[in-house]
């Protein structure tokens, strides 16, 4: 089994297989511009616009679980994390992450992938890394900076070279 099974809705309602990323280096993030760590919008941006000629790409599934952090609609939602924060990669339609209502993805990478106490997403801004042939490699915790995980991609990218 591989992400590369799943398939999610764009933010502008597309359906999007994860297969089209077969071969790219992925860091899957759930995202909320209201929370503390919304600045991480910008790292994730950079990073993406570093490595996205290199077969590199974050994926943002905004998801408004925690605290009501990510209110509105998708639209909303969109024009904040371009608007805020300069966000250009991928950005899919709210989700749920945790729980029965959880998208089917995020139960595979919660069950694949488990935090530290616990299998559950426990806030905004977990991270994941993924290899070209959509294996999980590392899950991250919200307070880990992007800027500290770029080693990993840099590092998995040379491997996909």
């Amino acid at each position: 089994m591989s992400i590369h099974q799943f398939s999610a809705h764009l933010i502008n309602g597309e359906e999007k297989s994860l297969r089209d990323y077969e071969g790219h280096v992925l860091l899957i993030v759930n995202t909320a511009t209201k929370c503390g760590f919304a600045p991480q919008l910008k790292e994730l941006e950079k990073l993406y616009g570093k490595y996205k000629e290199h077969k590199f790409a974050v994926l943002g599934f905004p998801c408004n679980q925690f605290g009501n952090q990510e209110p509105g609609s998708d639209e909303e939602v969109s024009e904040r994390c371009q608007i805020n924060f300069g966000v250009s990669f991928p950005l899919f339609k709210k989700i749920d992450v945790k729980g029965k209502e959880a998208h089917p993805l995020y139960k595979y990478l919660t069950k694949e992938k488990k935090g530290l106490l616990t299998a559950d997403i426990k806030w905004n801004f977990t991270k994941f890394l993924i290899d070209g042939q959509g294996k999980i490699i590392k899950r991250y915790a919200p307070t880990t900076s992007p800027s500290k995980i770029e080693e990993d991609i840099k590092e998995l990218l040379s491997c996909e070279e």
